[in-house]
Parts: structure tokens; C-alpha cells; sequence
């Protein structure tokens, strides 16, 4: 019954234009067809806005009453798996959201997005360096990170169109390098950080490529390093 309301879902959302508040309001729509989401039936409360009202792609999801865990990983998957729709948080700040990502990886990206929910890291015009103030938030993106034993998280750098597409991507290069370094600074390890940049080539769905609000650093969660015995772990043979 869900795999049939998710086609039709992704019919619909593959012909229309994906735009901001348009494009948000159809994510709504696909979501209030599944059946979960009928009637007195209804499970959750689902909100596609920021806390500032501003359009996202990534709910949030408010329980209609108390739910198993069970139901709320079901009903957050299929919510998830609506062609468009991005992380799917709840009000009490667990995440789930599509694709392969196993529950500590998405544990580490959701607490790395709450960080930068109300704020960004901000960089003088032109230049790799950081605006006073960025110091505290970079401060904070470690403290999330350092839990997050083995995760190798990729920091990306974005533009907007303004400028020559060869300077916005080497621009976003340096940005994501050094939001990279300062991260290291800090105390987590090299080894699982990759920086890279993309200048405008992917600008923020629903916005113009030549909107500022392009100009970005994304984390995003890859995969999760599995820890190995080391010889001292190792019990010795009897």
C-alpha cells in the first residue's frame, strides 16, 4: 500500500518544476497520501519548514500520540523514501533518512545539522577566511563530532554563480580545506575528513544559482569505519 502511494508520489514530483515553497508544498502533499497519514488514522505531525518558517526538504515529524519504535522507524522510512524529501528528523532529535546510511551514521550527520541549523560558517568576501564568530561554531561542529568514533565525514564547499566558474571552484576548494584544518586543530582525525569543492555546480534546491544563499559548507556523514581488534585487544590464545 506504501509502495503504491510512493510511485505515484514520484510521478507526480518527477513532472513538476522544483522549486522553493512550490516544490516544498508538493513534498507535503506526498507525504499526507501515505497511509499512515489518513484520517483519524494520522501518526505523526509532519512539517516541512525551518524554525524560522523557511521552506526545507527536511521534515520534521511530531508524534500524534506514543509510538513504538518500530512505528516510528516505518513511518519515518516511507516519509524518506518520497523522491525529494531530504534527512527526516523528530522533535526529540533522532533522525532517520534515506539511502544506505546505517542509524549511527545518521545519528552523527543529524547532530553535526543541528549545529548548523540556525547558523553557517561564514567566510570574508572572495577569501578562504573565516568572519569573527566562526571560531565558536567550528568549536561546536568538533564537540559533535568527537562521539562519532570512525566516521569519515565529507566536508563540502559551494558557491554561487557570481565570478568565474574557475575561481568559485577553487574558492570552495580552499574553504572546505580549511574548515578541514581547523577541524584537525581541534581533534578530529584527518584521516576521516574529506574536503571538497564544487563552486556552483550544486546550488541549494529551489534557489536561483545565483543566490547567495548558495555559498555553503555541507557535512554529510559517508560511512562509518569499523573498529578492528588490535593486538592488544586480542585475547591471548590458552
Amino acid at each position: 500500500m506504501i509502495a503504491g502511494a510512493l510511485l505515484v508520489c514520484a510521478l507526480a514530483l518527477i513532472s513538476a518544476t522544483q522549486t522553493g515553497p512550490a516544490f516544498v508544498g508538493r513534498l507535503a502533499a506526498a507525504t499526507a497520501a501515505l497511509p499512515d497519514q489518513q484520517g483519524a488514522g494520522r501518526k505523526v505531525s509532519v512539517r516541512f519548514t525551518t524554525a524560522r518558517g523557511w521552506p526545507t526538504r527536511h521534515p520534521m515529524l511530531t508524534p500524534a500520540r506514543d509510538l513504538t519504535e518500530l512505528e516510528r522507524a516505518r513511518i519515518a522510512q516511507a516519509i524518506a523514501a518520497i523522491p525529494g524529501v531530504g534527512g527526516v528528523h523528530w522533535t526529540d532529535g533522532t533522525m532517520l533518512a534515506s539511502g544506505d546510511m546505517d542509524i549511527e551514521s545518521l545519528r552523527c550527520e543529524s547532530e553535526l545539522l543541528g549545529v548548523l541549523a540556525e547558523r553557517t560558517i561564514r567566510f570574508e568576501e572572495s577569501s578562504a577566511e573565516f568572519i569573527p564568530g566562526s571560531e565558536e561554531l567550528l568549536d561546536e561542529l568538533a564537540t559533535a563530532m568527537r562521539p562519532c568514533v570512525g566516521a569519515i565525514v565529507a566536508i563540502s564547499g559551494h558557491t554561487d554563480t557570481s565570478g568565474s566558474p574557475k575561481v568559485n571552484l577553487a574558492l570552495s576548494q580552499d574553504r572546505a580545506q580549511m574548515v578541514r584544518r581547523e577541524l584537525i586543530e581541534r581533534g578530529i582525525p584527518g584521516q576521516n575528513l574529506i574536503a571538497n569543492g564544487f563552486g556552483s555546480s550544486r546550488p541549494v534546491e529551489g534557489l536561483s544559482p545565483a543566490d547567495p544563499a548558495n555559498r555553503r559548507i555541507e557535512f554529510r556523514v559517508v560511512s562509518m569505519e569499523t573498529s578492528r581488534p588490535t593486538p592488544i585487544d586480542t585475547p591471548a590464545a590458552r
